[in-house]
């Protein structure tokens, strides 16, 4: 769960690298580059350029040919397997085009973990409209692994037919892969919901405050904003015993550059292309906020301040006035937020 790890990166972490050029060893993004060697002092004639680019083109898909069939590198630990082609085993492709919503909530859960979204169905979740602003919900998940992985993916389809929201991609669902979902819900922003103006990505254990959420974004840019509890300064783990670990041959700085924490996070729309393209200069590190900070800062965007008190790493204890104030926080285990949600929303003065 993000919350813990975004206590211990306020209190003891912040932000980023140089970008460094990568290419994935399974992509054929790019091909190797082929020279030219020049036959005859002559000009080529039309038919000689025309068989010699039917020559270069027969090298360059021998050598994807070659590219594709390599033995498998992984990319190490502190690395994922970024840019790749995902596919969508379960996807709500028609709903923005049907709903058209101004701001896309999008909660990464794990597939097993039907109790957390039901929270949020029953919860903030169910607002779909706010301050006349269509809000949608999806919830991304990748595979499940493991003994009862079919019987899982059976319940997900069944969960999908009742409910429409979910989206899962063929990836191995866990916390080193976090990266992949996030760059994975990016590509689906844009391939099936680029009409919206906004985007949040948040966390399932968080308590969002919807009309608050679209207040901000009525007034915020449309263009190169993203916007959450932004991190300043965090450094660079160099202990090996740290969950958060990154050797110096991965990332040479001492710090990060500034990056909005995981926990809850806004983009226009504009951003998921932009970001897309970026990652494919930037090396993909597990730690998805930092990823995304190291693609900002390659995309020359900073990150916007939030208003205060709107994004909270510590839980808020909650009462109606409080939770009026607020965007968003990370909750207690033990409370009960369809209780809280309940409360929160009927009639009556909030302080």
């Amino acid at each position: 769960i993000h919350s813990m790890k975004l206590l211990t990166v306020f209190t003891k972490q912040s932000t980023v690298s140089k970008n460094t050029g990568f290419t994935d060893a399974n992509t054929t993004a790019e091909l190797p580059e082929t020279t030219s060697v020049a036959t005859t002092q002559e000009p080529p004639t039309q038919r000689q350029r025309t068989v010699s680019s039917r020559v270069t083109k027969k090298v360059l898909e021998t050598q994807t040919a070659q590219r594709t069939a390599a033995p498998y590198v992984s990319p190490g630990p502190y690395l994922v397997e970024y840019p790749y082609e995902y596919h969508f085993t379960i996807n709500e492709e028609l709903k923005c085009k049907q709903e058209k919503p101004f701001v896309v909530l999008i909660v990464q859960v794990a597939p097993r973990n039907r109790a957390h979204r039901d929270i949020i169905r029953n919860s903030w979740g169910s607002e779909k409209l706010a301050n006349n602003q269509v809000v949608a919900l999806f919830f991304l998940l990748g595979m499940q692994t493991g003994d009862d992985a079919e019987q899982v993916h059976r319940q997900l389809l069944q969960e999908s037919k009742e409910h429409q929201d979910l989206i899962q991609g063929d990836f191995v669902d866990c916390y080193k892969n976090l990266t992949i979902k996030t760059m994975v819900m990016l590509e689906w922003l844009n391939s099936y919901c680029s009409s919206a103006a906004y985007a949040m990505k948040i966390d399932s254990d968080m308590f969002l405050n919807v009309p608050n959420l679209v207040n901000l974004l009525l007034k915020a840019p449309r263009t190169n904003y993203m916007t959450g509890l932004v991190a300043h300064g965090a450094a660079v783990l160099r202990d090996p015993n740290s969950k958060w670990y990154l050797p110096r041959e991965i990332l040479s700085e001492d710090v990060y550059p500034p990056y909005a924490l995981g926990l809850g996070y806004i983009l226009s729309l504009d951003l998921t292309k932009k970001l897309i393209e970026a990652s494919r200069h930037v090396k993909p590190l597990y730690i998805e906020d930092v990823y995304l900070g190291l693609c900002m800062r390659h995309l020359g965007i900073r990150p916007t301040e939030p208003p205060s008190y709107s994004f909270h790493v510590f839980p808020v204890r909650y009462s109606r006035c409080e939770y009026s104030k607020i965007i968003a926080t990370t909750t207690l285990q033990n409370m009960d937020r369809v209780w809280i949600w309940r409360d929160f929303k009927k009639p009556g003065r909030y302080c």
